[in-house]
């Protein structure tokens, strides 16, 4: 096997078993979990950039105005998406979390129309098409948009997009959003302790472990990925990111046993059409470019 075969598998599975995870920090509130997700976060990621000693992006990033809007910006996308999969999670919402992911693909095409000036082709167009007829039986079915699987798409959607044209690679650009956030979740952290509000302090020490090991939890598959897309086509780990939606589907109906009626799965196979034509596309497009290229 290609080595980047498997870290892209190691780093998929890892982002499907998050639910498992957050599950079990189900006693501490979902902000206060984002914030030492933050805080241990960067700490790991201090490690590992210390012991690479790869320290020469920051002194240049941070005289950078424009840069650091960015990066703050999608600091501020991440920690939403965050959030809202964290809160998803301990409120039974597992499934819904997982529709995000399997639109985020969808999502990707339509900001590329819609922001970057992409041209969309046919089968793509019809996978927009199909997704949106999807989100539309959902709304029907449950008398309120998917309002949580559409921000999750909407918010990684859109922090894929302002990484796809920032500077820094993965490691770095993680470093520099976990930077910003650090001094809003140590405030944070500070006043709830002060009110006697901070569940770590008072919490079982396995929750304390849990928590602190959000560092390398949130960081080792990041990296994993980023070595994975260094090493094998972009077809091929777009094909793979369906291992992390599938899973938490998975986790969600088997493990935690979420209600998932046939009425549902309708508009659910809707999404996985739309991904089946999207993949379709991008399969038909890297076979026909080697030919193209052969015939030149």
């Amino acid at each position: 096997m290609n080595p980047g075969m498997l870290y892209a598998l190691c780093a998929y599975v890892a982002w499907g078993s998050f639910p498992i995870y957050f599950k079990s920090l189900h006693d501490i509130a979902p902000l206060e979990i984002l914030l030492h997700r933050m805080v241990w976060a960067l700490g790991f990621l201090l490690i590992v950039l210390a012991v690479r000693r790869q320290w020469a992006w920051l002194g240049t990033v941070l005289r950078q105005p424009k840069v650091l809007a960015g990066f703050t910006a999608s600091a501020l996308l991440l920690s939403t998406n965050w959030f809202v999969y964290i809160w998803a999670v301990n409120h039974d919402r597992i499934i819904d979390a997982s529709l995000g992911y399997f639109m985020t693909p969808l999502v990707n095409v339509l900001l590329g129309f819609l922001v970057l000036g992409e041209r969309l082709r046919r089968l793509q167009w019809a996978a927009v098409l199909v997704a949106a007829l999807g989100v539309a039986w959902l709304t029907w079915e449950n008398g309120h948009l998917p309002w949580i699987g559409l921000i999750l798409g909407l918010t990684f959607g859109t922090y894929g997009l302002l990484r796809k044209t920032a500077k820094l690679g993965a490691l770095e650009g993680l470093s520099l959003e976990t930077l910003l956030l650090f001094p809003l979740a140590v405030l944070a952290l500070a006043v709830m302790a002060w009110n006697g509000s901070n569940s770590f302090i008072h919490a079982p020490a396995t929750s304390q472990w849990l928590l602190v090991a959000a560092g390398p939890i949130t960081a080792i598959p990041l990296l994993l990925f980023a070595t994975a897309a260094r090493r094998i086509p972009l077809s091929t780990l777009g094909l793979l990111q369906y291992i992390t939606p599938t899973l938490q589907l998975l986790v969600g109906v088997w493990l935690y046993h979420e209600p998932f009626s046939s009425a549902r799965l309708v508009g659910f196979a809707a999404i996985w059409i739309a991904l089946g034509l999207y993949s379709a596309d991008g399969l038909w497009q890297n076979y026909r470019q080697p030919a193209a290229d052969t015939q030149k």
